[in-house]
């Protein structure tokens, strides 16, 4: 089997067509001009034609022989849970938390091309917004339409999307599949008002899921943005956020997980992508495929063999 015939090859040949035309023409004009027969001209040209053919074979790479590969399909599934409550409109991380997260988000998505993700918002309240899915482009989609006012404004409570990441990776569980594959990804500012997280969590370690989270913000905090001004309270002061990490790193250590934070001198995306990989995938299906291998050096060496072949031995078109 050969590659299709591109524009490369084709440039290639045109050139040594037309080289060799004017190499032909000229030595035609030279041999009738002294009355010294053409015809041991032949030689050459066979030979270096044959070596230019060889040469394009090469680069055309043929592949000659059919056998099988196994190939092995491996991955994890990943749940990433987001934290939409108005808090994360905070700016003490630029632009915010939010919009830095989103950021983020996509570069984990771009880390596990080979893993199927899903995605979870909530505040109070958990909501799907995307299932277990290898397709980047729709996950980079509901990514880039978070946005704060998508969940009910009312508080953040970690338990209910716990909850549903645990659930969804329950129910899509096949015979064959290990919770040692699975990871959920927390990722909030820490300001947790929920009753049932701590039942949530042992419920999540129990079936062996690793749960990791990421803080986002600051401990000096800052206001939150809102249509006019500032978010204040019932009395009227403005209102500020901060980064809780306490209950992040203590439910991150109750679920054999681990804590991450990104503030305004600090990221560990990265290392909880390192995390991530670190932790073996669930082998989904093995499957047998045509694989041949690409032979062009036989080609290639037999051209080399006739330039070389072409360059020792001499041919008289003219005779003195």
């Amino acid at each position: 089997m050969i590659r299709n015939f591109g524009w490369v090859e084709a440039t290639l040949l045109t050139l040594f067509l037309v080289a060799y035309g004017i190499y032909l023409w000229r030595i035609m004009r030279i041999s009738r001009a002294l009355h010294s027969p053409a015809y041991t001209i032949i030689f050459k040209l066979i030979l270096r034609s044959v070596a230019v053919a060889l040469v394009i074979i090469s680069i055309l790479g043929p592949a000659i022989g059919d056998s099988k590969k196994e190939v092995k399909s491996v991955g994890k599934d990943i749940m990433m849970c987001v934290d939409l409550s108005k808090s994360m409109d905070a700016f003490d991380i630029q632009p915010t938390r939010l919009e830095k997260i989103k950021f983020e988000l996509k570069k984990i998505v771009a880390a596990f091309n080979s893993d199927r993700l899903g995605l979870v918002i909530f505040s109070s309240e958990a909501f799907m917004q995307c299932p277990l899915t290898y397709d980047q482009n729709a996950l980079n989609l509901f990514i880039e339409t978070m946005n704060t006012n998508l969940v009910p404004a009312s508080g953040t409570d970690f338990g209910p999307p716990l909850k549903m990441a645990l659930g969804k990776m329950k129910d899509d569980n096949s015979p064959n599949d290990s919770p040692k594959s699975k990871v959920i990804v927390l990722i909030s500012d820490g300001e947790d008002f929920g009753e049932e997280t701590d039942k949530i969590a042992r419920q999540v370690e129990d079936e062996g899921i690793r749960l990791f989270t990421l803080g986002v913000g600051t401990e000096q905090g800052s206001q939150i943005a809102a249509s006019k001004g500032f978010k204040t309270d019932q009395k009227g002061n403005v209102v500020v956020s901060r980064l809780n990490p306490a209950s992040l790193k203590d439910l991150a250590s109750k679920t054999d997980g681990q804590y991450f934070e990104i503030n305004q001198t600090r990221n560990d995306v990265n290392r909880l992508i390192n995390a991530i990989n670190k932790i073996e995938g669930q082998m989904r299906d093995t499957r047998l495929v045509d694989v041949s291998a690409n032979r062009y050096f036989y080609f290639l060496l037999a051209a080399l063999i006739l330039l070389l072949i072409d360059v020792m031995v001499s041919v008289r078109t003219v005779r003195i």
